[in-house]
Order: structure tokens, then sequence, then C-alpha cells
């Protein structure tokens, strides 16, 4: 076969394919099991970090973030996205927003660090999304 008919049937094939459009991924915020996932962990660690008596699973939540990175590469978002989706300011502010307003739902004042250990053993004994994230001490 010639190189004319070799590019004419390469060009024939790839004409006859059904064409599909780029479609672009939407932001990482309003993808629910990244979003929700970090939400969780965020409220897992704000409680850890305000009650002295609950610890965090740290392999436990290493894992989580590891195993949450490759989903969201599997879904097509590069290592890069994903960077720039948790380090930025805006995003961290509507998180620390959003998992306030959790906090505060819940009986949680910054105030009085009791009220994040409450919160913290009510979720662990829950085995809830945050609870699995932390342990008592």
């Amino acid at each position: 076969m010639t190189i004319l008919k070799t590019n004419i049937l390469a060009l024939t094939l790839i004409a006859a394919m059904p064409v599909q459009a780029a479609v672009a991924n939407p932001p990482l915020s309003q993808v629910a099991e990244i979003e929700d996932t970090l939400y969780y962990a965020a409220i897992a660690h704000e409680i850890r970090k305000y009650c002295n008596s609950i610890d965090a699973r740290m392999f436990k939540a290493m894992n989580m973030m590891w195993a949450l990175r490759s989903r969201a590469n599997e879904l097509g978002y590069s290592d890069k996205e994903i960077r720039a989706y948790v380090e930025s300011d805006t995003e961290k502010a509507r998180m620390r927003a959003k998992g306030e307003a959790y906090l505060f739902a819940n009986g949680v004042s910054y105030d009085n660090p009791e009220s994040f250990c409450v919160l913290g053993r009510a979720e662990i004994n829950k085995n809830s999304r945050i609870g699995v994230l932390l342990k008592a001490k």
C-alpha cells in the first residue's frame, strides 16, 4: 500500500470516529465525594486541635487522603489541580466557614474547649465519617 493510500485510509478512519467535545471537569469543590471527605477531615482536625483528650487516627487520615488524591486523579484531575484546590486561600476560607457552621450548630464554642471534646466523643461513638478519624486518648 502506498503512503498516499495509507494516509487516506487513516484520515477516513479518523473522520468516521464520533466527535466528542472536550468537557472540563467541574471545580473540585463541586465534586461531592472529594469535598465531603475534606470537610469531615477538617472538622476532625479542628476537634483534635482544641480537645486535649482526643487525638487523630493519623494513619487512617493519611490513607484517606492518599485514596482521595487517587480518586481525584481517576476523575481526571491533575496533581497540580488538586494542589491548587487544597492550597487555595479562598477554598480554605470557604471550608473554614462551612466547618465552623457545623461546629456551632452542634454546640461547640471556641471559648469552651470542652465543647469540642463533647462533639468529638459523640462523633466517635456514632462512628461517623468524622468520628472514624478520631480516637480518645
